[in-house]
């Protein structure tokens, strides 16, 4: 069942737990995350970022998500850093659930005009806006963050930023990045700041860049014979704290695609004479199901579909 983010999100942020977000590039990764959360009765954000969209195209995606919409759990149907505003609107008016405009890159001011036109069109269709405040190191597809220049959500312009854009949910930068390259070292989040956060919004509040490769996706590489290195991400700790301390959205993109990787070398390795595409991709899609199953457990949202 297609529902606007908001409906599956603050039943999270009210009883302590965190909705996975999933960002799905084809069928493979979309049939995995969804028979995780099937299986687990967990509602999950199925998201596509710009690049999924200009990869698989707009109208495949979500042709495939409604059929995956028949399971009997809420999805919603998300675009994930959406910064280009013909491709939102475009979105808003094919049949997603949810969008996202990140303003972090602009002036406060910008984003927040940006943002609450964002809203008028969402909201006119009774789809969900989550908004960004604060920048995060990594990459974002096309846009690479410097570390350098990333800096920490303010708790006291979050609020007047949620206040000001009618935003349903709130991305904010307390610590983690993206992309696989932010595995050097460990991630530790600021935690107090994410209190004083939560204490000032009421919003459902969304994490970015928070896969931890080291305590699951690395484990199952090896274990199905495929090394991907020596990679760490955040804390489980971290995340169990964010999840108690109001965040409830939790985005998983770097996880899905190691285990994809991962999957597929295994197959490549094992099977060198095959070259039919089904077999070599099940490991793939597999490793990532299982990988999804894990973050379904960790955050806490099994059984609340």
């Amino acid at each position: 069942m297609l529902v606007p983010a908001i409906k599956i999100l603050k039943p999270a942020r009210a009883r302590g737990y965190a909705v996975p977000a999933f960002n799905i590039n084809n069928l493979e990764f979309l049939k995995a995350v969804v028979e995780a959360a099937t299986k687990l009765r967990s509602p999950i954000i199925v998201q596509t970022s710009e690049g999924a969209i200009e990869y698989a195209g707009m109208d495949y995606l979500i042709a495939m998500v409604k059929v995956a919409a028949k399971a009997p759990i809420p999805i919603a149907l998300h675009v994930d850093h959406g910064k280009n505003l013909d491709t939102i609107k475009l979105a808003i008016k094919s049949g997603y659930t949810s969008v996202m405009f990140d303003g972090s890159a602009l002036s406060y001011k910008e984003n927040v005009s940006k943002t609450k036109q964002v809203v008028k069109w969402a909201h006119a269709k009774k789809i969900s806006v989550e908004a960004e405040i604060g920048a995060i190191a990594g990459i974002e597809d096309f846009v690479s963050v410097e570390e350098k220049d990333a800096h920490l959500t303010n708790p006291k312009q979050a609020a007047e930023f949620a206040k000001q854009t009618g935003c349903d949910s709130l991305a904010i930068a307390i610590g983690t990045a993206h992309g696989a390259y932010k595995f050097k070292g460990q991630t530790h989040l600021d935690i107090e700041r994410l209190k004083q956060i939560a204490k000032l919004v009421k919003l459902p509040i969304v994490l970015h860049g928070a896969s931890g490769v080291a305590e699951d996706v690395v484990k199952l590489a090896e274990y199905h014979g495929a090394k991907i290195g020596k990679a760490r991400g955040v804390l489980d700790e971290d995340i169990k704290k964010a999840i108690k301390y109001g965040v409830s959205k939790i985005n998983i993109d770097t996880d899905l695609r190691l285990a994809f990787t991962a999957g597929v070398r295994e197959a490549m390795d094992e099977m060198e004479e095959v070259i039919d595409p089904r077999k070599l991709l099940k490991p793939a899609y597999l490793l990532m199901r299982e990988t999804a199953q894990n973050k379904i457990l960790l955050f806490k949202s099994e059984g609340k579909a």
